[in-house]
């Protein structure tokens, strides 16, 4: 059955330069990338991808992380990947959300760590089940940024949004 499941590679795993190994790593999955980009994350997307653990303690920190604000590097790149069983094989390419738990040929056992504070930098998210990749994939991306039709879509007039354009 094909599934969808959103991976972010988070600020850390930019900072360290691992995009290549952690694209090579998940090319073994033989799924399909159908949507990719490079954003800055605001604390309003932050907060919401993160909504399920904001009684959390550690939940500030975790929100600061994202954003890149511990790594100096305020990006992260999102993408969504589509095919045969994609959020069972991601989350066994990705490895345990505690990197000292994770299987060490896994790509959070292999690059990730665990600060002095608590945080897991576990080098990249992924989507926990089809309901949350659903949530997610619809919070990062819309529906023309990505080249399958995943769920239903609608089309709406919105005359007054302003949007930038090239000069």
């Amino acid at each position: 059955m094909n599934q969808k499941t959103l991976v972010l590679i988070k600020p850390d795993g930019l900072v360290k330069s691992l995009t290549g190994n952690i694209l090579m790593r998940l090319s073994e999955s033989k799924l399909e990338i159908v949507a990719a980009k490079i954003l800055r994350v605001n604390k309003e997307l932050a907060e919401e991808h993160y909504k399920h653990m904001e009684d959390k303690p550690f939940f500030k920190e975790l929100i600061r992380y994202i954003q890149g604000e511990l790594h100096g590097r305020r990006k992260v790149m999102a993408m969504v990947y589509w095919g045969e069983d994609a959020l069972t094989k991601v989350r066994e390419l990705a490895g345990s959300t505690n990197p000292e738990e994770a299987d060490v040929t896994s790509i959070r056992g292999s690059f990730g760590r665990i600060t002095t504070k608590g945080i897991y930098e576990n080098v990249l998210h992924t989507s926990s089940d089809a309901k949350e990749a659903e949530r997610e994939i619809k919070l990062w991306f819309e529906p023309d940024e990505i080249i399958v039709d995943l769920y239903p879509t609608k089309t709406v007039s919105m005359e007054t949004q302003k949007k930038r354009v090239w000069a």
